[in-house]
């Protein structure tokens, strides 16, 4: 969080995935709040732990995220539980299929073009 004084709880990694959602400083995560603030960062496709949902609960607060009661850690993760259903669902497949080589004789290589300097096909 560069605009603002470091928040309590989150390290480099977290701020920078925090940072890519648009959450720039405390009063952007203070206004949309912890478990929304989880959210985004978990529908940018980013893999958050419920430590990070914890850690901004704890830094909303002012405290250490293991000083959050345990009955509001289930809280939160059962709402960001049910928002996280409502997220599309991950991709499975990849983008496209894996690039293979294969090689072949000397003579499956089609001759260069003497005049245009060029493979024939």
């Amino acid at each position: 969080m560069t605009d603002a004084p470091k928040l309590l709880n989150i390290g480099g990694k977290s701020a920078a995935w925090l940072r890519q959602v648009g959450l720039r400083t405390w009063d952007d995560v203070n206004a949309i709040g912890a478990v929304d603030a989880y959210l985004r960062v978990k529908r940018a496709g980013f893999k958050p732990s419920l430590n990070l949902l914890y850690a901004l609960e704890g830094a909303l607060l002012g405290c250490h995220w293991q000083q959050v009661a345990m009955d509001r850690r289930v809280e939160l993760a059962a709402q960001a539980q049910a928002g996280a259903a409502l997220l599309p669902s991950a991709r499975r497949m990849p983008a496209a299929s894996a690039v293979t080589l294969t090689m072949g004789d000397a003579q499956d290589i089609p001759a260069a073009s003497e005049e245009r300097n060029e493979l024939s096909f």
